[in-house]
């Protein structure tokens, strides 16, 4: 086996150039597969994160009827405890259950504020300063000011919304909202801090103000819109899932509630989890073009060796080692090739996952509900790298199988005669 490896690596040199673009064109094909699945794994990371901290938790609890009616901010199906009593004695019980972190509760309604030109639509968020923080990557995006304070009448905007109603940090600016009851008020509240994000949700449209200023506001003392739940990790979020559920049936409020995982109030994650699996054949695509290339060689290579084969065939080599032979040669182009690439791909992705891709222009008419933030990193992963390398690897040699199997089956004396 060693004697035939040496042979192998020698003969890679019999035509340098030859294996220099055979090598170059399997590390460029590995090089975009690093590339390629550092952007897919960057933008798939976002996405779950951005719907997991702005929109569902790790599990979502919200009313049956709220549900359907989400997207109008509605306040007549709040959550109130297990049986009207408040929510704070129903987040105790929650945050008991082995598994669970954080219970944050978020009040949601619709509000405008009037300009000397238009009414602007906002949504109102009245939250827990600290739990917001504590499990957001929301202080990240303050760039002025501060986050609100509980007792104070205060509210942190978007830089978009505020340029839209003509305002700054440390204006005034009074909210015009429907109370739980249906009436029409309005109250004014100090720009305390300003938001500057990538997600449009954010940037223009979302206003956040204390939660117990949004309860007493809009008389919804001790109730929500929905509760998130975060769990340690992702991966018990199914062990978690079925003991909310029997804590809510337990205390007669099962019937009342859904409790959804993250998995459950997006259409996007199934759809990233689907991306997943067409980018492997994509993947798988691109290094089988590579190997057109190393093929083609190796044909060559067989072709132009044929009276060779037949003398070492004719003194007593077996077609096995033959076959060997040339698997070999062609092992050791995908090893340098797939090595090259994959270190070229890594250095690549890890500098532009450092400055990352502005998707702001082509993103720019996308409804603001829509999780999806203009700013991709591409993630420069150990794992990543070795999975491109070895794949490339592995597709490569058993691309020069079917050249080598020729070899190996050629006859001594038709060989001599070519």
């Amino acid at each position: 086996m060693d004697f035939i490896a040496k042979i192998a690596f020698k003969n890679l040199f019999r035509s340098k150039l030859r294996t220099l673009v055979s090598i170059a064109a399997i590390a460029f094909g590995v090089m975009i597969i690093v590339f390629a699945r550092g952007i897919v794994l960057g933008m798939i990371e976002t996405i779950y994160d951005d719907h997991i901290q702005f929109n569902s938790g790790h599990i979502k609890i919200v009313t049956e009827e709220y549900q359907k009616r989400e997207r109008l901010l509605t306040l007549n199906y709040p959550v109130d405890g297990f049986t009207g009593e408040g929510v704070g004695g129903m987040m105790a019980e929650l945050e008991k259950i082995e598994g669970v972190e954080m219970v944050i509760p978020r009040l949601k309604f619709g509000a405008m504020v009037s300009t000397e030109d238009e009414l602007v639509a906002l949504s109102g968020w009245g939250v827990n300063p600290g739990l917001e923080l504590a499990f957001t990557d929301l202080e990240n995006d303050l760039v002025e000011g501060r986050m609100v304070r509980p007792g104070e009448r205060e509210v942190v905007m978007g830089t978009a919304l505020l340029e839209k109603i003509n305002r700054q940090v440390g204006d005034k600016v009074t909210i015009v909202y429907n109370t739980a009851f249906g009436s029409l008020k309005g109250s004014t509240f100090t720009i305390v801090g300003r938001i500057e994000s990538t997600l449009k949700l954010l940037n223009e449209t979302v206003v956040y103000l204390p939660l117990d200023q949004a309860q007493a506001l809009l008389e919804m003392e001790e109730q929500a819109t929905e509760l998130l739940l975060v769990t340690t990790n992702l991966k018990t979020v199914p062990r978690v899932l079925p003991a909310v559920r029997g804590l809510l049936a337990k205390a007669g409020a099962g019937d009342r509630y859904l409790v959804l995982s993250y998995r459950e109030t997006s259409d996007l994650i199934p759809l990233m989890d689907l991306s997943r699996i067409i980018f492997n054949y994509i993947y798988l695509l691109i290094v089988l073009l590579s190997c057109i290339v190393v093929f083609n060689t190796m044909v060559m290579i067989i072709r132009e060796r044929t009276k060779e084969i037949g003398m070492m065939t004719a003194l007593g080599m077996e077609g096995k080692d033959i076959l060997q032979l040339f698997a070999i040669e062609g092992a050791f182009m995908g090893v340098a090739g797939s090595l090259a690439g994959a270190v070229l791909g890594h250095l690549v992705t890890a500098y532009l996952g450092k400055v990352g891709f502005d998707y702001g222009q082509a993103l720019s008419s996308m409804d603001a509900e829509i999780l999806f933030d203009t700013m991709i990193y591409p993630v420069a992963s150990a794992g990543n790298t070795i999975f491109a390398f070895v794949f490339g690897v592995i597709v490569v040699t058993l691309a020069c199988l079917i050249p080598a199997r020729r070899a190996a089956r050629l006859e001594p004396t038709m060989a001599m005669r070519e």
